[in-house]
């Protein structure tokens, strides 16, 4: 029998989706429901709260949210699978949570949970365990017309994280052992944080990390074929397999990471489907470096990451061409520096979430929606040879002051499709909601439209958020 590894990521950030529908949360910690839009007094950028759901969120920063179509976007609550309509800004229930079962033992299994938007069809894959047999079964379901489309049934302990490109695999690991410890159960949810918000860190992920990695579990990767549910093991592995993300355009090739504390582990690789080219994507020069949250750009074409020379000291956006080999740095001040990043189909402008003091970065003023505007160094003249990292640098502009935000739960940053808004998740009202920022600064908004953000929330929740400061970096 095998037992999946991936629960940890399971338990640690997508929860929520997992969740059976639950008594509706109050609209924030005060009871009022949260303004639907405001200008920022700090930055001049007009804000949307974009869904009504508390405890509602977008995907995780490196997912596909968006149909192939790009006019619609996926996020979850606590009650299922909604679509927000990009144009109208208009949302829908289109896979619904079940009623909670009476029975605790039996809230594990039923609910659904989201995977990811897909590349071809208009649909959300997701996955759901039946509650009598506890048999884990993948579906797809089409935004627009909302049918569901059953593909296969799951072998006990593989959990599905990524879909690939075709829509014809999914890939996703299982341990080798039947006694492994399962670390998520120790999870120890943050104060003032609701359990079943999205992307929620443990006040000990440090801990379980550290405790996971030493284990050594021995596991599988595989893909499953959606038609049939054919197994096809592409690694063994006793180190901690986990993000696994397929390309967004070439559905032969996976990216995936060695997990734990960075500066521990050589942490970005990707392999094809045929368990071939198993390579690694950056190879440390100096003690303490560490490489990590890796992204797809959105052709494909590169990976990107968060690259600290020194952990903690020096701080860059570092690409990948996987064609060429070329490699590009951004470099960034540590107040800038962010949680996640991403990116325009066409690199003209990238965006962050920010964090707070307790972040690895440690920025006094480092909490805000950030946009960032690259520009490259010239390198005529200078030595230079392929294997180098090509010089550039970010020039950042507030959008969200994000002070009554609680980092320990992640905004997880991404723009829409038009590059008009940064969509990202904040819990700055209490229950969390997805919110968009309105890339171009309001023109001639109402006087009264304009208020500080943070003073703004704390009527709201007034309770003063925590920092990340006890989650060991």
């Amino acid at each position: 029998m095998k037992y999946s590894s991936l629960r940890i990521l399971a338990l640690a950030a997508l929860a929520p989706t997992l969740a059976f529908a639950q008594t509706p949360a109050p609209p924030s910690t005060s009871g009022k429901v949260p303004p639907v839009t405001w200008v920022d007094k700090d930055t001049g950028h007009r804000v949307w709260r974009l869904s009504n759901e508390p405890n509602s969120g977008a995907f995780y920063f490196n997912v596909n949210g968006y149909t192939p179509d790009l006019k619609t976007m996926i996020y979850t609550a606590p009650d299922g699978i909604h679509t927000l309509d990009m144009a109208t800004k208009s949302t829908k229930l289109l896979v619904p949570n079940p009623p909670r079962p009476a029975d605790p033992a039996a809230a594990r299994f039923g609910g659904v949970h989201a995977i990811i938007a897909g590349s071809k069809t208009n649909s959300v894959f997701y996955s759901q365990a039946d509650p009598s047999t506890h048999i884990v079964t993948l579906y797809k379901a089409d935004v627009y017309t909302g049918k569901i489309t059953r593909l296969c049934d799951l072998p006990q302990g593989l959990g599905v994280a990524t879909i690939n490109a075709d829509e014809t695999l999914g890939a996703g690991t299982m341990n080798d052992v039947a006694d492994a410890v399962n670390y998520g159960d120790r999870r120890v949810p943050p104060p003032g944080v609701a359990a079943e918000a999205p992307h929620v860190q443990p006040a000990n992920k440090g801990e379980m990390m550290e405790q996971r990695l030493a284990a050594r579990i021995p596991l599988t990767l595989y893909t499953i074929n959606l038609t049939t549910g054919k197994l096809t093991p592409l690694l063994h592995s006793t180190d901690w397999v986990n993000h696994l993300l397929f390309s967004p355009v070439d559905p032969t090739l996976l990216m995936y990471c060695h997990e734990g504390p960075w500066q521990k582990v050589d942490r970005i690789w990707m392999i094809h489907t045929d368990g071939t080219h198993n390579t690694l994507i950056h190879q440390r020069h100096i003690a303490m470096e560490i490489a990590g949250h890796e992204f797809w750009g959105l052709d494909g074409k590169t990976i990107w990451y968060d690259w600290q020379p020194i952990k903690g000291q020096d701080f860059y956006l570092a690409g990948y061409d996987l064609a060429t080999g070329k490699r590009t740095a951004f470099h960034m001040e540590r107040n800038d520096w962010s949680i996640h990043f991403n990116l325009t189909k066409d690199l003209d402008i990238f965006c962050g979430d920010g964090g707070d003091p307790g972040q690895v970065a440690k920025a006094p003023d480092g909490e805000w929606i950030e946009l960032f505007h690259p520009h490259m160094v010239p390198t005529t003249g200078a030595l230079n040879n392929p294997d180098f990292f090509q010089p550039g640098y970010f020039t950042p502009e507030h959008l969200v002051n994000m002070k009554w935000h609680d980092y320990h739960a992640e905004p997880n940053v991404r723009f829409s499709p038009d590059k008009s808004l940064v969509l990202f998740t904040s819990n700055m009202f209490g229950p969390s909601y997805v919110f968009g920022v309105e890339v171009a600064k309001a023109v001639n908004p109402k006087p009264e439209e304009v208020v500080s953000t943070p003073e703004q929330a704390a009527r709201y929740k007034p309770m003063e958020p925590n920092d990340t400061r006890a989650i060991p970096k």
